[in-house]
């Protein structure tokens, strides 16, 4: 499936979301704090829709974050198996790829996701979000430039990092080399 194609369903499922509760572009924008014309263009499909803003209407609305990506609704309460390359994978831009860990379980605590970021030039900025919860990321192979509230940080294999997802950060792939790492949303 390609980016645009994933983007353009993740839209849809947005439109009859905010159809099915009744609520306008406007109300929507305001409960995740955004304006109202950057909520109508994630709606259209035509604008990369940030992580951030999926899982702001996830958790404001009580739906699961993989029921946006995937369109499919999550049933398990005692466990969900992802086997290897299968969970729900989204392609965020051209620099980043989710795919989520949690599979089919429902209502769970924490996001999980294994995250891909393709290196980019040093000329190209580095694009910072926030979300309302913490986070916690574990580097499973590369090097990658987090950088927190205007502080950058190295991070390597192995490294470890819990945050306040609420800050501004971003992250860069570093030494022209792909970087995985476990990503969870709390």
């Amino acid at each position: 499936m390609s980016d645009n194609n994933e983007i353009k369903q993740i839209a849809q499922r947005l439109v009859g979301l905010r159809d099915a509760l009744d609520l306008s572009v406007q109300d929507v924008a305001q409960k995740i704090n955004v304006s109202a014309d950057e909520y109508a263009r994630y709606e259209t499909g035509e604008s990369d829709i940030p992580m951030s803003v999926i899982f702001s209407v996830a958790r404001i609305f009580g739906v699961e974050t993989a029921a946006l990506l995937s369109g499919n609704d999550t049933h398990h309460v005692a466990y969900s198996v992802v086997r290897k390359g299968k969970g729900v994978s989204v392609e965020r831009s051209k620099a980043y790829k989710y795919q989520s860990l949690s599979g089919n379980f429902k209502n769970p605590n924490g996001e999980p996701f294994l995250v891909t970021v393709e290196p980019k030039s040093d000329s190209e900025p580095m694009h910072l979000n926030t979300h309302d919860t913490q986070e916690f990321n574990l580097i499973l192979e590369g090097r990658l430039l987090l950088q927190i509230d205007g502080k950058d940080i190295i991070l390597s294999e192995g490294d470890s990092i819990y945050f306040d997802a609420r800050r501004p950060h971003g992250m860069k792939a570093l030494d022209g080399k792909n970087v995985k790492f476990l990503a969870i949303i709390l």
